[in-house]
Protein backbone atom coordinates (compact mmCIF):
# COMPACT_ATOMS: atom_id res chain seq x y z
CA UNK A 1 0.00 0.00 0.00
CA UNK A 2 2.25 2.59 -1.11
CA UNK A 3 -0.31 4.84 -3.57
CA UNK A 4 -4.31 5.52 -1.96
CA UNK A 5 -7.36 6.90 -3.71
CA UNK A 6 -10.17 7.58 -1.30
CA UNK A 7 -13.55 8.09 -3.60
CA UNK A 8 -16.12 9.59 -1.74
CA UNK A 9 -19.38 10.46 -3.03
CA UNK A 10 -20.08 14.09 -0.76
CA UNK A 11 -16.99 15.92 1.15
CA UNK A 12 -17.16 14.87 4.61
CA UNK A 13 -17.51 11.30 3.73
CA UNK A 14 -13.71 10.73 3.80
CA UNK A 15 -13.15 12.64 6.98
CA UNK A 16 -16.20 10.47 8.57
CA UNK A 17 -15.53 7.03 6.94
CA UNK A 18 -11.63 6.80 6.82
CA UNK A 19 -10.32 9.91 8.75
CA UNK A 20 -8.01 8.51 11.21
CA UNK A 21 -6.61 6.09 8.49
CA UNK A 22 -5.89 8.55 6.41
CA UNK A 23 -4.00 10.59 8.53
CA UNK A 24 -2.14 7.23 10.08
CA UNK A 25 -1.40 6.91 6.18
CA UNK A 26 0.05 10.16 5.95
CA UNK A 27 2.21 10.01 8.58
CA UNK A 28 3.63 6.69 7.38
CA UNK A 29 5.17 8.56 4.18
CA UNK A 30 1.93 7.12 2.05
CA UNK A 31 0.44 9.40 -0.80
CA UNK A 32 -3.29 9.91 -0.26
CA UNK A 33 -5.26 11.50 -2.80
CA UNK A 34 -9.03 12.36 -2.95
CA UNK A 35 -11.78 12.38 -5.53
CA UNK A 36 -15.46 13.53 -4.40
CA UNK A 37 -17.99 13.31 -6.58
CA UNK A 38 -20.33 15.61 -6.01
CA UNK A 39 -20.73 19.14 -3.73
CA UNK A 40 -22.61 17.55 -0.98
CA UNK A 41 -25.26 20.48 -0.92
CA UNK A 42 -26.87 21.28 -4.38
CA UNK A 43 -29.41 18.64 -3.68
CA UNK A 44 -31.18 20.62 -0.64
CA UNK A 45 -33.86 22.84 -1.31
CA UNK A 46 -32.63 26.20 0.14
CA UNK A 47 -29.03 25.23 -1.65
CA UNK A 48 -27.08 28.41 -3.38
CA UNK A 49 -23.44 29.07 -4.45
CA UNK A 50 -22.81 30.69 -1.66
CA UNK A 51 -23.76 27.15 0.49
CA UNK A 52 -21.29 24.99 -2.81
CA UNK A 53 -18.49 27.59 -2.12
CA UNK A 54 -18.62 26.94 2.06
CA UNK A 55 -18.84 23.33 1.25
CA UNK A 56 -15.42 23.38 -1.05
CA UNK A 57 -13.75 25.79 1.06
CA UNK A 58 -14.44 22.92 4.44
CA UNK A 59 -13.51 19.86 2.23
CA UNK A 60 -10.27 21.78 1.20
CA UNK A 61 -9.55 22.57 4.99
CA UNK A 62 -10.43 19.33 5.87
CA UNK A 63 -8.01 17.69 3.58
CA UNK A 64 -5.01 20.27 4.72
CA UNK A 65 -5.49 18.92 8.01
CA UNK A 66 -5.70 15.13 6.82
CA UNK A 67 -2.53 15.54 4.29
CA UNK A 68 -3.94 14.78 1.10
CA UNK A 69 -1.39 14.69 -1.47
CA UNK A 70 -4.60 15.87 -4.01
CA UNK A 71 -7.84 16.58 -4.02
CA UNK A 72 -10.39 16.91 -6.87
CA UNK A 73 -14.05 17.55 -6.55
CA UNK A 74 -16.08 16.91 -9.68
CA UNK A 75 -19.16 18.75 -10.54
CA UNK A 76 -22.33 15.31 -10.55
CA UNK A 77 -25.64 15.48 -9.27
CA UNK A 78 -25.87 15.73 -5.43
CA UNK A 79 -28.22 12.74 -4.27
CA UNK A 80 -28.93 12.19 -7.44
CA UNK A 81 -26.59 9.94 -9.21
CA UNK A 82 -28.50 7.53 -10.13
CA UNK A 83 -30.23 9.51 -12.38
CA UNK A 84 -26.87 9.37 -14.44
CA UNK A 85 -25.86 6.10 -16.69
CA UNK A 86 -23.35 4.53 -15.02
CA UNK A 87 -20.77 4.59 -17.40
CA UNK A 88 -20.66 8.24 -17.42
CA UNK A 89 -19.59 7.81 -13.62
CA UNK A 90 -17.13 4.93 -14.46
CA UNK A 91 -15.60 7.28 -16.70
CA UNK A 92 -14.71 9.99 -14.81
CA UNK A 93 -12.94 7.35 -12.44
CA UNK A 94 -11.14 5.66 -14.94
CA UNK A 95 -9.75 9.14 -16.08
CA UNK A 96 -8.25 9.55 -12.36
CA UNK A 97 -7.39 6.28 -11.13
CA UNK A 98 -5.25 6.70 -14.70
CA UNK A 99 -3.70 9.76 -13.91
CA UNK A 100 -3.02 8.84 -10.27
CA UNK A 101 -2.26 4.93 -10.77
CA UNK A 102 -3.25 4.10 -7.08
CA UNK A 103 -2.54 0.66 -5.58
CA UNK A 104 -5.67 1.07 -3.17
CA UNK A 105 -8.97 2.60 -3.12
CA UNK A 106 -10.75 3.46 0.18
CA UNK A 107 -14.44 4.33 -1.25
CA UNK A 108 -18.24 3.88 -0.04
CA UNK A 109 -20.15 0.43 1.34
CA UNK A 110 -21.84 -1.45 -1.08
CA UNK A 111 -25.53 -1.09 0.58
CA UNK A 112 -25.26 2.30 2.06
CA UNK A 113 -28.89 4.15 2.51
CA UNK A 114 -27.71 7.29 0.55
CA UNK A 115 -28.21 6.40 -3.37
CA UNK A 116 -24.69 8.74 -3.95
CA UNK A 117 -22.64 6.01 -2.19
CA UNK A 118 -24.22 3.02 -3.36
CA UNK A 119 -23.68 4.40 -6.74
CA UNK A 120 -19.79 5.09 -6.12
CA UNK A 121 -19.46 2.05 -5.06
CA UNK A 122 -20.70 0.27 -8.21
CA UNK A 123 -18.69 2.68 -10.47
CA UNK A 124 -15.53 2.28 -8.44
CA UNK A 125 -15.29 -1.96 -8.68
CA UNK A 126 -16.11 -1.31 -12.58
CA UNK A 127 -14.00 1.09 -12.93
CA UNK A 128 -11.27 -1.19 -11.30
CA UNK A 129 -12.19 -4.37 -13.08
CA UNK A 130 -8.83 -6.52 -12.91
CA UNK A 131 -7.49 -6.53 -16.08
CA UNK A 132 -4.80 -6.53 -17.88
CA UNK A 133 -2.53 -3.48 -16.84
CA UNK A 134 -5.19 -2.69 -13.92
CA UNK A 135 -2.88 -0.63 -10.71
CA UNK A 136 -5.68 -1.18 -8.05
CA UNK A 137 -4.94 -3.79 -6.17
CA UNK A 138 -7.23 -3.53 -2.90
CA UNK A 139 -10.59 -2.09 -2.69
CA UNK A 140 -11.85 -1.37 0.94
CA UNK A 141 -15.01 -0.54 1.82
CA UNK A 142 -16.01 1.88 4.88
CA UNK A 143 -18.55 2.98 7.25
CA UNK A 144 -20.11 6.54 7.04
CA UNK A 145 -22.22 6.97 10.27
CA UNK A 146 -26.20 8.18 9.42
CA UNK A 147 -25.84 5.87 6.29
CA UNK A 148 -24.44 2.44 6.73
CA UNK A 149 -26.03 1.54 9.99
CA UNK A 150 -29.68 2.86 8.69
CA UNK A 151 -30.11 0.70 5.86
CA UNK A 152 -31.91 -1.75 7.61
CA UNK A 153 -32.56 -4.75 5.96
CA UNK A 154 -31.25 -8.89 5.97
CA UNK A 155 -28.14 -9.77 7.66
CA UNK A 156 -26.14 -10.17 4.26
CA UNK A 157 -26.22 -6.50 3.88
CA UNK A 158 -25.36 -5.69 7.34
CA UNK A 159 -21.45 -4.12 7.59
CA UNK A 160 -19.22 -6.68 8.95
CA UNK A 161 -15.39 -4.95 8.81
CA UNK A 162 -13.07 -7.58 8.35
CA UNK A 163 -10.16 -5.45 8.18
CA UNK A 164 -8.72 -3.05 10.73
CA UNK A 165 -6.82 0.13 10.92
CA UNK A 166 -5.57 1.33 14.57
CA UNK A 167 -5.76 4.80 14.81
CA UNK A 168 -5.64 5.37 18.73
CA UNK A 169 -2.75 8.06 18.02
CA UNK A 170 -5.17 9.81 15.18
CA UNK A 171 -8.41 10.66 16.49
CA UNK A 172 -8.02 14.02 17.37
CA UNK A 173 -6.57 14.67 13.74
CA UNK A 174 -9.93 13.03 12.78
CA UNK A 175 -11.98 15.04 14.75
CA UNK A 176 -10.12 18.31 13.87
CA UNK A 177 -11.04 17.13 10.16
CA UNK A 178 -14.55 17.04 11.05
CA UNK A 179 -14.42 20.42 12.79
CA UNK A 180 -14.07 21.82 9.22
CA UNK A 181 -17.35 20.48 8.29
CA UNK A 182 -18.92 21.55 11.60
CA UNK A 183 -21.86 22.76 9.65
CA UNK A 184 -22.76 19.11 8.70
CA UNK A 185 -22.44 17.73 12.39
CA UNK A 186 -25.08 17.02 14.64
CA UNK A 187 -25.88 16.93 18.56
CA UNK A 188 -25.75 13.47 20.07
CA UNK A 189 -27.44 10.82 19.64
CA UNK A 190 -27.38 11.33 16.14
CA UNK A 191 -24.62 8.97 14.99
CA UNK A 192 -23.01 12.14 12.95
CA UNK A 193 -21.85 13.88 16.15
CA UNK A 194 -18.29 13.92 17.58
CA UNK A 195 -19.22 11.66 20.62
CA UNK A 196 -21.18 8.81 18.42
CA UNK A 197 -17.91 8.81 16.25
CA UNK A 198 -15.52 8.58 19.12
CA UNK A 199 -17.86 5.69 20.29
CA UNK A 200 -17.86 3.92 17.44
CA UNK A 201 -14.15 3.88 17.41
CA UNK A 202 -14.03 2.88 20.84
CA UNK A 203 -16.26 -0.14 19.69
CA UNK A 204 -14.18 -1.05 16.63
CA UNK A 205 -11.34 -0.77 18.84
CA UNK A 206 -12.44 -3.08 21.33
CA UNK A 207 -13.12 -5.67 18.98
CA UNK A 208 -9.48 -6.20 17.91
CA UNK A 209 -7.83 -5.00 21.35
CA UNK A 210 -6.94 -1.33 20.81
CA UNK A 211 -8.09 2.10 21.74
CA UNK A 212 -9.58 3.37 18.76
CA UNK A 213 -9.76 1.57 15.46
CA UNK A 214 -11.56 2.29 11.74
CA UNK A 215 -13.21 -1.25 10.36
CA UNK A 216 -13.13 -2.07 6.83
CA UNK A 217 -14.72 -4.50 4.55
CA UNK A 218 -12.27 -5.93 2.16
CA UNK A 219 -14.43 -5.83 -1.45
CA UNK A 220 -10.68 -7.19 -2.99
CA UNK A 221 -7.40 -7.85 -2.71
CA UNK A 222 -4.79 -9.11 -5.11
CA UNK A 223 -1.30 -10.14 -3.36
Amino acid sequence: MKTILVIVAHPDDEALGCGGTVARLVSEGKDVHLLCLTNGVSARASADETDASQRSDALRNSSEILGLKTVQCLDLPDNKMDSLPLLDVVQQIESVIADIKPDTIFTHYAHDLNVDHRVTYQAVVTATRPQIGQTVREILMFEVPSSTEWAYGDSQSCFKPNVFFDVSNFMLKKIESLRAYDEEMRDFPHPRSYKAIEAVATVRGAEVGVHAAEGFMLARKLS
